[in-house]
C-alpha cells in the first residue's frame, strides 16, 4: 500500500489540545446519506450502508451509503457531461486558479480534516495534522504547471519540409481509487494533476475511511469548480470493481495493494484503458560501515515506520554490516521502543492504532511468522492489550526483528504494520543484492557519513525512489514504482502526463 509524498515536517493542528475526548468531538460528517454528483450533495440510490469504525477503540462512529452501480453510472454521467462541457475548454492558468483557490479552502478545514481522518483510521493527530498543508502544496504545485501546457509544442520534420504541432489534450472522466492509510493526499495527488489537465473526476476512497475526504469535496464546491468536474462515491470494494470497467471512463488512477493493483491493471488491459498504480512495498534502509547511528535514530520512525508502519515506500528492511550489527540492533530497539504508543488524538503519541481489524489480524499474523521461522523479536511482538493500558482497540506494539534473514515472510512480504526487520550483510555489494532481492521496488534508504558513496549505492538500487540519511518526496519529482510496486508515476511533470493525450498536427513549411 501506499503513503503520505510530504516535502513538509509534520505539524500539530492549531486547534487541537494534547488530547481530545471522543466524547467532546463536535466533527462535521458521521452519518450521512448522500454522495455528491453533479456539483450536490444528493441522497445516494443505493440503501445500503457502510460503518465507519474508530481503530483506537473499535467502536462504530458513523456510516455511509454502500454506494450502488446505479451511484456509479450516475456519477460518471455528470462526469461525462462536465467534460463535454466549459472544464476542458477553459486555459490551463484559468483552471490553476480554481487549484490555488481549492488550495486555499483546504487550509480553512485543517482541523476537521485531521481529526476526522484520525479517528477513521487511527493516525496519531501529529501526523493527520499535516493532511490540509500537504494537500494544499500539491495543489499549488500542480498550478504552477499551467505554463507547461500553455507552451506551443512545434517539432520540425528531422529531413525538412514539414513540422508538427503536439497538442496535449485531457484524457477525459478519471476513476480516482485511494487507499485508507493516508485517505486525504493520496486523492489529491490523483486530482490535482487530473483537474489541471482538463479532466473530470469520479473519486472512490477506501471503505474506512470515506469521510475527512467529503471536506476536500466541500473545499471543491467552495472553491466554485463547475458542477460534474468532481464527484465522490462511497462504498466497498465491489464498488471499485464497477468503477474501473464502467464503458464511459476514461482513465484509472489506484494506489492500494499489489494484489487489487494487478486486478485493475487486467482490466484496463482488456478495456484498452490507461492507468497508474502506486502499489505496495518492501524497501529498504542500507546502513553503511560509516554511518552516524544517532543521525540515523533521529529519522528512523519517519523513514522506517512512519504512520504505525502503514506506510508504502517506508524502509521495513535494515540491512547492517556485519561489524556493526549488534549496535544497529541496539539503537533501532531503543528509538522504537521509546516512541510513545497510544491514543491518536494525543498530540504524544507517535504509534497508533492499525486502521482496521483485519490489518490488525494480519500484522499480528506476520509477527508470529518471524518468530516461528526463527527471527528474534528485540521489543514489542505483541498485542498491545497484552501489555496492559490498550485493551480496546486494534494495537500491535511497535518491533523490531532481529535475526532475520532474507527467505522469512517478514523480510519477503509487506506486512503494513509496526515491524521492523533487521538483516546483516558482509560487504557493500551483499546489501546491494539484498535490497534488490525483492518483487518490490518503490522506496529506500542509504545511510552513510559519505554522501557520495551513499548516492553511488543508490544508484545501483532498483527502486523508483532513494533517499540519502532521510526519506521525503518531492511534488516537483516523479513518484513510482518499479516490479510488483506498480505502473506509472505520480508528481512532478511525469504525474501530470498522465492525465493526458497527445494529438499531432502535421503542416508543410
Amino acid at each position: 500500500m501506499t503513503s503520505l509524498h510530504d516535502q513538509n515536517s509534520v505539524t500539530s493542528a492549531s486547534a487541537s489540545p494534547a488530547s481530545i475526548a471522543r466524547g467532546v468531538l463536535s466533527l462535521p460528517y458521521s452519518n450521512v446519506d448522500d454522495v455528491f454528483v453533479d456539483g450536490a450533495w444528493t441522497p445516494a440510490i443505493g440503501t445500503d450502508r457502510n460503518p465507519v469504525t474508530d481503530p483506537a477503540t473499535g467502536e462504530v462512529w458513523g456510516s455511509v451509503p454502500d454506494g450502488s452501480a446505479e451511484d456509479i453510472d450516475a456519477a460518471v454521467a455528470s462526469a461525462r457531461r462536465a467534460f463535454a462541457g466549459e472544464w476542458p475548454r477553459l486555459t490551463p492558468t484559468e483552471r490553476a486558479g480554481y487549484l490555488l483557490r481549492i488550495a486555499d479552502e483546504v487550509e480553512k478545514r485543517a482541523t476537521e480534516i485531521s481529526l476526522t481522518n484520525t479517528r477513521e483510521n487511527g493516525s496519531p493527530v501529529a501526523e493527520s495534522s499535516g493532511a490540509a498543508a500537504n494537500a494544499a502544496g500539491i495543489l499549488r504545485y500542480f498550478a504552477s504547471l499551467a505554463g507547461y501546457l500553455e507552451h506551443e509544442d512545434v517539432r520540425a520534420f528531422p529531413r525538412g519540409g514539414g513540422e508538427s504541432i503536439v497538442r496535449r489534450d485531457p484524457v477525459g472522466v478519471c476513476a480516482l481509487i485511494a487507499p485508507w492509510n493516508f485517505p486525504i493526499n493520496l486523492v489529491v495527488s490523483k486530482l490535482a494533476p487530473a483537474l489541471l489537465a482538463g479532466c473530470t473526476v469520479v473519486i472512490k476512497p477506501a471503505s474506512p475511511t470515506p469521510l475527512s475526504i467529503r471536506l476536500i469535496v466541500d473545499a471543491v464546491a467552495a472553491a466554485g469548480v463547475p458542477a460534474g468536474v468532481v464527484n465522490l462515491i462511497t462504498g466497498s470494494g465491489r464498488l471499485g470493481d464497477v468503477l474501473v470497467r464502467h464503458p464511459d471512463v476514461d482513465k484509472v488512477a489506484f494506489t492500494g495493494s499489489t494484489p487489487v493493483g494487478r486486478r485493475i491493471a487486467a482490466a484496463s488491459g482488456e478495456l484498452l484503458r490507461p492507468v497508474t498504480l502506486e502499489l505496495g512495498g518492501k524497501s529498504s534502509a542500507i546502513v553503511l560501515p560509516d554511518a552516524d547511528l544517532d543521525a540515523m535514530s533521529s529519522v528512523l520512525i519517519r523513514s522506517c515506520m512512519r504512520n504505525t508502519g502503514q506506510t508504502c515506500y517506508i524502509s521495513t528492511r535494515i540491512l547492517a554490516p556485519a561489524s556493526r550489527y549488534d549496535e544497529v540492533v541496539d539503537m533501532v530497539t531503543a528509538t522504537i521502543a521509546a516512541g510513545p504508543q497510544g491514543d491518536p488524538l494525543d498530540q504524544a503519541t507517535v504509534f497508533g492504532p492499525t486502521a482496521t481489524e483485519s490489518q490488525f489480524r494480519t500484522v499480528l499474523d506476520y509477527v508470529e511468522s518471524g518468530r516461528a521461522e526463527g527471527a528474534r523479536p528485540t521489543t514489542g511482538g505483541r498485542a498491545a492489550s497484552l501489555a496492559g493500558g490498550l485493551e480496546r482497540g486494534f494495537f500491535v506494539e511497535p518491533t523490531v526483528f532481529a535475526d532475520v534473514e532474507p527467505w522469512m515472510r517478514i523480510s519477503r512480504e509487506e506486512i503494513f504494520g509496526p515491524v521492523l526487520s533487521v538483516l546483516k550483510y558482509a560487504d557493500v555489494d551483499e546489501a546491494i543484492a539484498l535490497a534488490n532481492n525483492t518483487e518490490f521496488g518503490l522506496g529506500g534508504v542509504v545511510f552513510s557519513g559519505d554522501e557520495s558513496a551513499a548516492f553511488a549505492v543508490a544508484d545501483r538500487m532498483d527502486t523508483g525512489s532513494v533517499g540519502i540519511n532521510f526519506f521525503a518526496s518531492n511534488h516537483a519529482a516523479p513518484f513510482g514504482g518499479r516490479h510488483d510496486s506498480g505502473l506509472g508515476t505520480e508528481y512532478g511533470i511525469e504525474g501530470l502526463n498522465a492525465y493526458l493525450t497527445y494529438k499531432s498536427i502535421h503542416r508543410r513549411k
